[in-house]
């Protein structure tokens, strides 16, 4: 069940969060399918994505200009008036992405490969280097566009959002995710 904007899970409902899941945000054809590791508890409490407060996903999409103001978590929905999706590569939460096995994340990267065949994005932007090593047998990928593809779709490797990764400031993750919207251009 999703909640309003302002809420704040007590830790009782964080606990309570522990391996559920929520909704993706998903229509045929979009521009971008944003892929995230998997949700955290936050998430999983508020039933929105990104929704812990510190994770840079919403700020680096206002940012690289992909919405036009500063969208908070519960408004998820709204990306698919502009083109714009989210799913994750497990859809499992976790208090630390740390808590996937290789084995989940292997089979969240073919899970993955099937939902872009289904509903065909335009590009796929997966948000987590490590994750995507690991889902997807490459492990020197690096962040940018990749030279495979996924039928029609190109796929792109970008920073975690997390506020737990230091090695990107909120500035250079907007840069990479502008990259991604220079090559589907403004909505």
């Amino acid at each position: 069940m999703a909640r309003s904007a302002g809420y704040r899970p007590t830790p009782a409902d964080l606990a309570a969060a522990a391996g559920k899941t929520i909704p993706d945000v998903l229509a045929p054809d979009l521009r971008v399918l944003f892929c995230g590791i998997n949700p955290g508890l936050w998430s999983g409490a508020t039933g929105h994505h990104f929704a812990r407060p510190g994770n840079r996903f919403w700020p680096a999409l206002f940012r690289s200009g992909f919405t036009a103001r500063l969208f908070g978590p519960e408004e998820q929905d709204d990306l698919l008036g502009l083109g714009l999706g989210i799913t994750n590569v497990v859809p499992r939460t976790t208090a630390k992405a740390a808590e996937l096995t290789e084995d989940e994340l292997r089979a969240g990267g073919r899970a993955l490969v099937a939902r872009v065949a289904h509903y065909r994005p335009r590009i796929l932007a997966v948000l987590g280097l490590g994750a995507y090593r690991t889902a997807f047998g490459s492990p020197r990928v690096t962040v940018g566009r990749r030279p495979e593809s996924l039928g029609d779709t190109e796929v792109w490797v970008l920073p975690n959002p997390s506020g737990l990764n230091a090695h990107y400031t909120l500035d250079a993750l907007a840069e990479e995710f502008r990259a991604v919207r220079a090559r589907v251009g403004a909505r």
